[in-house]
This record gives structure tokens, C-alpha cells and sequence, in this order.
């Protein structure tokens, strides 16, 4: 079997940017709720069996406790806002089986849940329905990937460090340095993208870069630069790895079969 774990947040901004604008007989704004169930349906007729949802019920979570610069809901326009509660009712109302994250957020509970199914020997993939970046962290071989279902593009292994430049595990160290203005905070000064690929692929976290530049023996344009920025910011590093590390020990389901679900058993339930 497959499982599929989808980024209810994120297919809920995407459809309502995305679609027209429709109220239901109260006036409520449900456009993107639609458009999220009809492409759930969608997957469930081309042979998805097991689905998870993951939403964001309030945007803020224990992040920001630890940053203030961590993003907040400001600025989420009221009507796709709205949307958010309705959404989670109407997938409860389906039977597909939902997580409104409160203290944590989506992605730590598509993190959890990857983790979860993963270690079933039932499972043959596990497939994480968004294209965030932050989601990398979890892709393992080909048993584990991300799908970003609107290129129906699959990411393995393979194809996360072709396009970062670093292995899965070493996505929330290379957040930390070059930083995440999706999520809030802003990576040290002067590591750009290719550095930060080039140093970590080398010596994969934070803690295994070492002091003495003559041992990077890479090809970054102001190495010591990079070395002195991260010494003097080295706090900052491990507060913004933090911020990027999922948590993937929440107890979200003990086995796989309480994710199953096809829009008949609406009618089972």
C-alpha cells in the first residue's frame, strides 16, 4: 500500500488563489474548502487508499515561544482565514482523518505521520503531498518522498540533494544558514545558497564544521567570512535549526489501516 499525507494548509492557499469565488446558503465563503475535498476525491479515483490531513487550525505554534520574528497569521486574508475551521469539518465529516495542529503546525504532524507509517512493513511509499521545502527533512530513500501533486513531480532521496545540494537530514542545518523568509528568520550573513550546499555536503550539520577553514577545502568564495560568521553567530544557527528541525515523535495513530478511506465510506460512517 501507499499512504498519502496532505498538506491541508497549503492545498487550502493554493485553491483559494486559485479559484472563484463561492458562498454556500449561510454566505460563508467555501470556494477553497471545495476545491481541496474535490482534489482529496481526486486522488482517492486514482487509487490512493490511505490519506491523511494535516491543517494549521491556528497558524501560530510553540515556534514562536522561541523566535519572535517566527511567522504569524498576519495578513492571511478573512475569507481564506475562514475557510480554515470549515475545512476541517467538512474532512471530518467525510471520514478522511484530519490533524488540526494547535501547539505544533502541519508540517510537524506530515513529519510525524511520515515517520509513523514508515516503519509499517505493509507500506511500500510514503507519499508527502506538499512542495515545502521544510518537508525535505523527511524524504528517506524512495520509501519516503515528497510529491507535489500540482507538477506531479515525486521527490526521493536522489532528487532532494540534486536540488539543495545536501541529504534530507542535513535540510534543517542548510535552513539555518541561509534562512527561510516563508517561516520567519533570516540565515547568517553571506551564506548564500551554493556555500552553504558546499559546506554541508561536506561535513553534514552544524556541529561537524570545523574551526579551522584549511579543513573545508571547498570551493566557496570567502571562506573564513563564513567561518567568522558562523562563530559569531553561532547561537543564532542553532536557534534558526530549531525553528526548521519537524517534530516527528507525535502520537498521531498507531497503525497505518486508521488512514484508510474512499469517498464511500462517507456513506459508512
Amino acid at each position: 500500500m501507499q499512504v498519502h499525507l496532505i498538506d491541508g494548509t497549503y492545498e487550502l492557499f493554493r485553491h483559494f488563489y486559485a479559484v472563484p469565488s463561492r458562498k454556500d446558503d449561510q454566505g460563508r465563503e467555501i470556494a477553497a474548502v471545495n476545491g481541496v475535498l474535490n482534489s482529496i476525491r481526486a486522488l482517492a479515483r486514482d487509487g490512493a487508499t490511505h490519506i491523511g490531513v494535516a491543517t494549521d487550525h491556528v497558524i501560530e505554534s510553540f515556534r514562536n515561544t522561541l523566535y519572535a520574528g517566527y511567522k504569524t497569521g498576519e495578513g492571511i486574508d478573512p475569507l481564506l482565514w475562514q475557510q480554515f475551521p470549515l475545512l476541517e469539518e467538512r474532512l471530518r465529516q467525510e471520514g478522511i482523518t484530519t490533524w488540526a495542529m494547535i501547539d505544533e503546525e502541519a508540517d510537524d504532524a506530515l513529519a510525524s505521520a511520515a515517520a509513523i507509517a514508515a516503519i509499517d512493513p505493509c507500506v511500500e511509499r510514503v507519499l508527502i503531498c506538499t512542495p515545502d521545502k521544510d518537508l525535505a527533512q523527511c524524504v528517506r530513500g524512495n520509501r519516503v518522498v515528497q510529491f507535489d501533486r500540482r507538477k506531479r513531480e515525486i521527490r526521493n532521496e536522489e532528487a532532494i540533494i540534486a536540488k539543495f545540494g545536501v541529504m534530507p537530514a542535513s535540510i534543517p542545518d542548510y535552513l539555518a544558514l541561509v534562512g527561510d523568509a516563508a517561516d520567519g528568520f533570516p540565515g547568517l550573513r553571506g551564506w548564500g545558497a551554493k556555500g552553504t550546499a558546499a559546506v554541508l555536503a561536506k561535513f553534514g550539520h552544524l556541529e561537524h564544521i570545523p574551526v579551522d577553514v584549511a579543513e573545508w577545502k571547498l570551493a566557496v568564495s570567502n571562506p573564513r567570512g563564513l567561518n567568522e560568521t558562523l562563530r559569531e553567530e553561532w547561537d543564532n544557527a542553532v536557534l534558526f535549526r530549531t525553528l526548521a528541525t519537524l517534530k516527528s515523535d507525535l502520537p498521531l495513530f498507531e497503525h497505518v489501516d486508521e488512514l484508510r478511506w474512499s469517498p464511500a465510506d462517507k456513506q459508512q460512517r
